[in-house]
């Protein structure tokens, strides 16, 4: 990171060089599960790279009086004294929003001119920021980096971990402000609120008829193609729907509905 006086300001700015840009891959996030483990603090970290990052804030040349953080740099500790100071320099031209860092604020310029340098060697889809690639590439190579302490199931980002952890612990934090109606995903309170906008956006591209769902649509095109997914296990009838199946199985075994 190189230190810089802005041409327009006057004031100090900090710079990303292109190793930090490349770092930005391995930025240090702590996590329950990794194996390496700070005798600190007792964070872990899923490499080792990502542990010998944090440990600066242990053993750096210079602290936060704030916090206790240690840092390397002086320029590195007067940079994050502003999360302390809520002091934000750097003001977008655009739309005047404020930021703490100038790396923050060109991050935030793309929002206006659209540019994505961080381009996936896979698939050519590009991002905005680094961070976003870094998660993308988990499509391609299905890395799972984040852990339930609870059931041990694995996720690829960390929103659907926690979107899981709800599964154990019965939060519902997304409240219907109609009915009251409480739910764990906010996939979910959308999906209900179709109960009270009456919105039906899913067409049928055969016959246009509407739907509130998208899978009432799946199940509705059943009958254009006549498609049976569901088979007996006894005596190998096909039916178009789990729900017939489960009634034809009563048959078998004498169960009555």
């Amino acid at each position: 990171m190189l230190i810089m006086s802005c041409a327009y300001t006057g004031r100090l700015i900090e710079v990303k060089t292109e190793a930090d840009s490349n770092d930005i891959t391995e930025h240090a996030h702590s996590d329950k599960s990794g194996p390496y483990l700070c005798t600190v603090c007792n964070k872990r970290y899923r490499t080792k790279h990502q542990l010998t990052r944090h440990r600066v804030v242990h053993t750096g040349k210079y602290k936060c009086t704030e916090c206790g953080k240690y840092f390397h740099h002086n320029a590195a500790l007067k940079i994050h004294s502003r999360v302390h100071s809520g002091e934000k320099p750097f003001e977008c031209n655009v739309c005047c929003k404020l930021f703490t860092t100038a790396g923050s604020l060109v991050v935030h310029s793309r929002i206006h001119s659209g540019e994505k340098p961080y381009k996936c060697r896979m698939c050519d889809k590009a991002f905005s920021e680094c961070s976003q690639l870094v998660k993308h590439m988990r499509v391609h190579t299905g890395d799972k980096p984040y852990k339930c302490h609870t059931c041990d199931k694995t996720f690829s980002w960390c929103g659907s971990l926690s979107s899981h952890m709800r599964v154990h612990t019965g939060e519902k934090p997304y409240k219907c402000d109609l009915c009251a109606k409480a739910f764990s995903r906010s996939g979910s309170l959308k999906k209900h609120m179709v109960v009270h906008t009456g919105e039906r956006p899913y067409k049928c591209h055969v016959c246009d008829k509407p739907f509130s769902q998208s899978s009432d649509l799946v199940k509705h095109l059943i009958v254009h193609t006549g498609d049976k997914p569901y088979k007996c296990h006894v005596c190998n009838k096909t039916f178009s729907w789990s729900v017939s199946l489960k009634n034809h199985i009563r048959i078998h075994v004498g169960d009555k509905p």
